[in-house]
């Protein structure tokens, strides 16, 4: 199975101002797509799709944040069918931390909570499966940490989950790749409704979302 990962919000604690003027985001997502290789050309068609359909500049990458409304609803709503279509074959799994709510020792070291929130969200999907593909966009593999997140899934594996899997970690930029910008928009998705109340594309896609909240 292979999994692409990336997230929306930043890993901040600066509450005393407003997120986007000069305040940190209240929350974070990481949100991840699972799919088989057999499939995993559907997605990246699905993203393809939108370049065409909305005239989107094809050398550089669309983010989710630039994307409108209309945009964002359509997403949605064609995500829910690629799921639908193939439950066994694709998944979408998300988790989202509210961050007013992290005790203080916890923020002293935030990547090890971005680490808890992976292997939160996405052990018991990896133990299903003797080989994982892990594909997480590099910048959200902490420099602190980027070394250790694949051993720290490896042993959780392994010890706790006491299952065979063997992972294999390569990141890659969701501008090379069109799954990982897949995994952005799911994240923007469940991001912008806890965050901002942009519920309207979360209203199409979250009944295909496996999605966790912590510190709530």
């Amino acid at each position: 199975m292979i999994i692409y990962l990336d997230e929306s919000g930043d890993l901040g604690w600066k509450f005393t101002a407003p997120y986007r003027k000069g305040g940190s985001s209240r929350y974070i997502t990481i949100a991840s797509l699972v799919v088989s290789p057999s499939k995993r050309h559907l997605p990246k068609r699905l993203v393809k799709k939108l370049y065409k359909k909305f005239n989107w500049p094809s050398d550089s990458e669309k983010k989710w944040s630039d994307m409108s409304v209309e945009e964002r609803i359509f997403f949605a709503k064609k995500a829910a069918v690629l799921r639908e279509e193939h439950p066994q074959d694709i998944r979408y799994i998300s988790i989202t931390v509210r961050k007013e709510n992290v005790q203080p020792y916890i923020r002293r070291d935030a990547n090890k909570l971005y680490n808890y929130m992976i292997s939160l969200s996405l052990l018991d999907e990896m133990a299903r499966h003797e080989d994982v593909l892990f594909v997480p966009d590099p910048r959200s593999v902490k420099v602190e940490s980027g070394n250790s997140l694949h051993d720290y899934l490896q042993t959780q594996l392994w010890f706790e989950q006491q299952t065979s899997t063997i992972l294999t970690t390569k990141p890659e930029d969701s501008a090379s790749n069109l799954n990982v910008q897949f995994s952005d928009m799911l994240s923007g998705i469940v991001q912008g409704h806890f965050e901002d109340g942009n519920s309207q594309p979360w209203a199409e896609l979250h009944h295909y979302i496996s999605y966790k909240t912590l510190f709530f």
